[in-house]
Parts: C-alpha cells; sequence; structure tokens
C-alpha cells in the first residue's frame, strides 16, 4: 500500500453550509477530472499567518536526564538535534524510595516478553509511562496529569494487563465479572483506548470489551455474558448496562478515570460516583487528566487511597504544544469562507475538489465511526468536525488544524490546536479571530506568548487584560456577563447523549 495521505482537520462549532457550498463549486468546476492525485495533502485543523515559527532549543551533547521534583527531563537528545523538554513532577508518600526509580527501558520495567509486545514499535518508554509503571505495577493509586499523546493509554494499559494475569488463577471463581474498569467521556475515545486495549491485551488472552452509545446494546450484552477482563466505556451505557443487570463492577479491582476533568465538565459526576461506588471495595484507582482543577481534586480525595502518587508531566495547567506552530488571522466573519478556501487550495493546491468527511453530535454513531476512519486512513484527507472531535483522539499524522470558529474557551483552542504536532511531530495550527471573540484576546494572547509564538498586532488592540471569574473545573477565566442577562438554562440533545 502506498504512502498514506496527510489530513486536514477543521474545527467549528457548527457545521459550516457555505463550505459545502464551496466544495461543491469547487467539484463542480472540476468535473470530470480526478478526485484525488498522487501528491500528499495535509492533514488540517485550524489555521494562522503563513509567516510565524515557533521557538527551538538545540542541545550540543546527548541528554537524557530523568529527574524528578520539578527538574528538567530532555527526551530524545542528540547533538544538535531539536528537543523537546519536559518538566516532569513526582510527588507522593515514599516516592523517592529506590524501587520507585523510573524505568528508562523497556526491560528495566521487568516485565513478560508477552506483554510487552505492543511496545515493540517504541524505542523507550515515554515520559508518564516510565514514571507511572513503577508505582502502578506495585499497586499504588495514581494520579497522572498529562496530555494526550503522551502514552498515558498504556501507562495505564500495561499495568492493568499485568493486575489481570497475577489474578488470572481466580477467573472459573469470578464467572463473568470483569477485573478491570476504565472509563472515558467519550464514544470515541472509549474506541481509541479500547484499540489500544485490545492489542496489548491480544498475546496475554486478556479480553475486553467497549461499550458506549448511539449503537445497539446486542453485541455488548453478547461479550459481556461471554465474560471479559476489561470493560471500557462511557458513563451513561455502563451505567445503563448496570441496572439493566448485565454487568456487574463488584469485583472490578483496577479502575482506571481517564480524560477526568472532561467527563466531570460534561456533567458525568454523578453518573461517574455512582459507578465508582459499585466496584470493588479493595480497588487500585488511576485517574488521568490534562488539568487538575478542584472538581477532580474532590473526586480524587473521596475515592483514592488517601496519600495517591501524582506524577505531572509538564504543567498541571494546561499549555499550547510548543511543536505546534500557531497562526492567529483576526478578520472579519464574512471574510472566513474566502480565507478557508485560499488555506484548502494551498494545502491541498494539487487536488481537483476535496474529499471530505464531517463528525458532529448530530451524526450516529456508526456515521461517525466511518468518518473517522477515513480520515485517519487518509482516503478522505479533509475532515470538519465540532468540539466532539477536539480532545483527545489521536490521529497520526495531522499537520494542520484550522479554526474556522474560535471555541468557547481558551482551554478547548488548546485542545483543539492539540490535534496535530504529536508524538514530537511539527504541526501548524490556523485560528480564524473575530470582533465577537475579543473578550479572550487576553487569554489567546498569554497561550501564544506561553508557547513563544508571534502575537498580531491586530489581537493586540483587542487588549490583553484577563478579567479573572473562578470556574469550578477549569479555574479563573475571561467571560463578559450583561447586567440584566438571564439565568442560563441547561438544554440537553439526544443525539450528544453518550447514553
Amino acid at each position: 500500500m502506498g504512502r498514506k495521505k496527510d489530513a486536514v482537520l477543521i474545527a467549528e462549532e457548527t457545521p459550516n453550509p457555505q463550505l459545502n457550498s464551496e466544495k461543491k463549486k469547487k467539484k463542480n468546476k472540476n468535473k470530470g477530472k480526478h478526485q484525488n492525485d498522487t501528491s500528499s495533502p495535509k492533514r488540517t485543523l485550524h489555521e494562522q499567518n503563513d509567516t510565524e515559527s515557533t521557538k527551538t532549543k538545540k542541545i550540543k551533547h546527548h541528554i537524557s536526564n530523568d529527574i524528578v521534583d520539578g527538574e528538567t527531563e530532555v527526551v530524545n537528545g542528540t547533538s544538535d538535534e531539536t528537543v523537546t523538554e519536559r518538566v516532569v513532577v513526582v510527588t507522593g508518600k515514599n516516592a523517592d524510595d529506590s524501587k520507585y526509580t523510573a524505568f528508562k527501558t523497556f526491560a528495566e520495567a521487568g516485565l513478560p516478553e508477552k506483554v510487552l509486545e505492543c511496545c515493540k514499535g517504541f524505542e523507550k518508554p515515554s515520559p508518564i509511562q516510565s514514571r507511572a509503571w513503577p508505582f502502578l505495577l506495585d499497586g499504588r493509586d495514581l494520579i497522572g496529569i498529562a496530555a494526550t499523546g503522551s502514552g498515558k493509554t498504556l501507562a495505564f494499559g500495561i499495568p492493568a494487563i499485568m493486575h489481570i494475569m497475577k489474578k488470572g488463577k481466580n477467573k472459573a471463581d469470578r464467572g463473568r465479572n470483569p477485573l478491570c474498569l476504565m472509563l472515558s467521556p467519550t464514544r470515541e475515545l472509549a474506541q481509541q483506548i479500547s484499540d489500544v486495549i485490545s492489542d496489548a491485551g491480544r498475546s496475554c488472552v486478556v479480553e475486553s470489551v467497549c461499550l458506549y452509545g448511539g449503537t445497539s446494546k446486542g453485541p455488548q450484552i453478547s461479550s459481556l455474558k461471554s465474560g471479559v477482563d476489561i470493560v471500557i466505556g462511557t458513563p451513561g451505557r455502563i451505567q445503563d448496562l448496570i441496572e439493566m443487570g448485565f454487568l456487574s463492577l463488584k469485583e472490578a479491582s483496577f479502575v482506571v478515570l481517564d480524560e477526568a476533568d472532561r467527563m466531570l465538565d460534561m456533567g458525568f459526576e454523578q453518573i461517574v460516583r455512582s459507578i465508582l461506588g459499585q466496584t470493588s471495595s479493595v480497588r487500585q484507582m488511576v485517574m488521568f487528566s490534562a488539568t487538575w482543577p478542584s472538581a477532580v481534586h474532590q473526586l480524587a480525595q473521596e475515592f483514592m487511597d488517601p496519600d495517591p502518587v501524582k506524577v505531572v508531566v509538564g504543567s498541571e495547567d494546561l499549555a499550547a504544544n510548543h511543536d505546534v506552530m500557531q497562526i492567529v488571522e483576526v478578520l472579519d466573519e464574512r471574510a472566513r469562507d474566502k480565507r478557508l478556501v485560499a488555506l484548502l487550495e494551498k494545502y491541498h493546491k494539487s487536488q481537483r475538489g476535496w474529499k471530505a468527511v464531517s463528525i458532529h453530535g448530530d451524526k450516529a454513531q456508526h456515521a461517525r465511526t466511518k468518518a473517522l476512519s477515513l480520515f485517519k486512513e487518509g482516503i478522505c484527507p479533509l475532515m470538519v468536525a465540532t468540539d466532539v472531535a477536539a480532545r483527545g483522539l489521536d490521529i497520526p499524522d495531522v499537520e494542520v488544524v484550522i479554526n474556522y470558529s474560535f471555541p468557547l474557551t481558551t482551554e478547548d483552542y488548546v485542545h483543539r490546536i492539540g490535534r496535530t504536532g504529536r508524538a514530537g511531530k511539527k504541526g501548524v495550527a490556523h485560528t480564524f479571530f473575530t470582533q465577537q471573540n475579543k473578550g479572550l484576546a487576553g487569554e489567546l494572547v498569554n497561550v501564544l506568548r506561553e508557547a513563544g509564538q508571534i502575537v498580531p498586532e491586530a489581537l493586540m488592540k483587542f487588549g490583553t487584560h484577563v478579567k479573572k471569574k473562578e470556574s469550578k473545573l477549569y479555574g479563573a477565566h475571561f467571560k463578559e456577563i450583561a447586567v440584566n442577562a438571564p439565568k442560563s438554562k441547561k438544554i440537553t440533545f439526544n443525539s450528544d447523549d453518550e447514553d
């Protein structure tokens, strides 16, 4: 099979009919010509200016530091090679004990060959893996603060498999009840975790099932009846199957909450608490989150060991990936379509027409899954998506992100542009910023400055002041509120429900 085509991801709040219209015009104009050619279009997610560049660091000699407590760990550093710096901080009871020394190689982990089968494509453990494994393999509760794309799925996946293998002798006694539970906020992220766990557990004969809404319960119930070791899924569907009597978590003694901050932000807190309350009273808890807001902290205090280990890769405060060139364009809202077409022609200049797929909450799950698959495989190198695809998804080789509309928060902006520049690769993020987004200008300026990006003068004209308003989950952020504004009312759409 030839080289996989690069892909472009366009993020917006709602699907854009104007874009569809432009695509049709382009297609009609080139009717009779080939849809694709042999060139390699780039995967794109919201763009900025073409002239910006990121600041990088060079080192003279090979460095392989792995230092705890706030010092810098330089990863994959060689002579005159651009490197990525990460701060790795480990805290907790006896965290400095020699038995918890980070694993610099897979061999140091002392894991069975069949368990490490899934790691053969990697040179060495990622920072979160090398730090988390010693604690998790020793049965410690752990809180991991790390961005998506950091290798965190295997960071908790490998210890989960080892946990099951150690208890395997009791499998006949436990019937069809799973030993491990992994909760995820969205269907796509749950499926992504399931793919990794399924691959990792295949050589160890560890069975798993992925439970999420938007699809028939029948096959999921059949898998549960057959007996599984690991249950992966979204809170709504898992709670449904528990209430229907098809799923029992009373023997789930290894429990993972992935993207915990987003899970609570999506309103799953009560369901999550209910589910956790039905797991084994003697359990090992693992919680991964991109940030560490007070609500997540409170949940950890309630369900985890009084003194869990905490591993922070990078920062507890969300920051943009420094491998992503951020290009912010301040323009009139009516000019976005024309600029978008220009960018698409730039990144797909050899193509005769744009073959695109879309993902949004109103789309049926099977259609979302198919669209994501076509995008990942490079068959359709352009994806138009709402924030359902903004966070957590690991799509290789996305080179460009175009933010057609600026998200509601800068946190969402950081997650959106994080779809590119993954696993040490470089990426570009173009962002359209309009007058109606001016309330977030100060925060965006701070994000750009922190990442060493160029701040457009037009953006500075909106001002750099950041008015702080405490958010339950994300801490202080700016929001303009009219004095006599009516109270907000929560509206729930069935299509967005993960049940």
